[in-house]
């Protein structure tokens, strides 16, 4: 209820954070456009050029799509973009373009809206962390943030499937939303410390961003989901952050993650009951284990799904990012 509350607040402290980021953006992309013209928005008809040309994606633009060190066509069109994510399905074009369109708006509004996570002696030092970042989708100032470690098998990054598109819904409800576009082909350890990372840099610009850290939430989905709640059970310091505290809550989406801590925050599941990658039998047991040691576990199996169903448009688990939100709210 105080958290409903909160989000009620005037809009003029959103006009006061917002004129104080215009002058103080921690770890921008030096390259991106900061606002004033209006940018022509995407359609299923554009292409991937348009993606990686587009003026309010300048310096970040393939940090969108899935792959690193990979072409691609860019001729394609965004109608058949579901053809870069091979673990996933479910993928709606109109949805993707959508969520991208909401950055391209946010940044003619003078928002930025991608943030690099390592400095670059660190990027110097280690070349694989050029491909790393935040996109923030901003919810109301002061408000709680939400992470989003999107899923990919740890071969790539599925952002515009099930990362811009739940932080889309997260802010339309007031609250801050990133998603993460950590490092892949090296496993899950490498790919949890850009987690870490990416926390670390939340909490000390937190002021700057506009953000509020207590009550935060972790959300993954597939090799994300590993992520969220390995920073859920072991803390983000085990991962080269800062010790910082744990989520309030943990969004998990159709992982066969099995490991577990004595002390995990509150934990919402969603999987598919056909998940041939991710059987919902692994989580199942995984469930049990927490419940027996006392969490809160709220578990959603949707019929007549597989894995890496997004946002569900369409199907049975339309709806249930509402639901996972409504979950962490209770939470906070």
């Amino acid at each position: 209820m105080a958290l409903s509350l909160f989000l009620l607040s005037t809009c003029s402290a959103a006009n006061a954070t917002e004129a104080a980021l215009a002058h103080d953006r921690p770890g921008a992309s030096k390259e991106q456009a900061t606002g004033g013209a209006k940018a022509a928005p995407l359609s299923t008809n554009s292409s991937i050029r348009d993606i990686l040309n587009h003026p309010a994606f300048s310096g970040f633009g393939r940090r969108i799509l899935p792959w690193d060190n990979r072409p691609y066509d860019e001729n394609m069109p965004l109608a058949d973009i579901g053809s870069l994510l091979p673990y996933h399905t479910q993928v709606h074009p109109e949805t993707v373009v959508g969520s991208l369109n909401r950055m391209i708006d946010d940044v003619g509004k003078g928002r930025t809206v991608f943030y690099d996570i390592y400095t670059e002696a660190q990027k110097r030092a280690d070349p694989t962390k050029e491909h790393t970042g935040l996109f923030f989708f901003r919810g109301r100032p002061g408000a709680p943030f939400a992470v989003i470690s999107p899923g990919g098998g740890f071969a790539y990054v599925g952002s515009v499937h099930e990362g811009f598109p739940y932080a889309a819904d997260i802010s339309s409800k007031g609250y801050n939303a990133f998603v993460l576009k950590y490092r892949v082909g090296q496993g899950g350890t490498l790919a949890t410390e850009d987690l870490a990372a990416a926390l670390s840099y939340i909490f000390e610009n937190a002021d700057a961003l506009g953000v509020g850290t207590q009550g935060y939430s972790l959300w993954g989905s597939s090799a994300g989901a590993r992520m969220a709640a390995s920073i859920s059970s072991h803390g983000v310091a085990r991962f080269g952050g800062k010790d910082l505290p744990k989520p309030s809550a943990v969004v998990m989406a159709y992982t066969a993650h099995t490991d577990y801590s004595a002390d995990e925050p509150p934990t919402f599941v969603a999987v598919g009951e056909q998940d041939g990658i991710a059987p919902p039998s692994a989580m199942e047991r995984r469930i049990a284990a927490l419940r027996q040691a006392g969490t809160e576990v709220e578990y959603r199996k949707y019929s007549n799904l597989g894995h890496g169903f997004g946002l569900g448009t369409g199907t049975s688990a339309e709806g249930w990012v509402a639901d996972a939100i409504r979950f962490w709210e209770i939470n906070k």
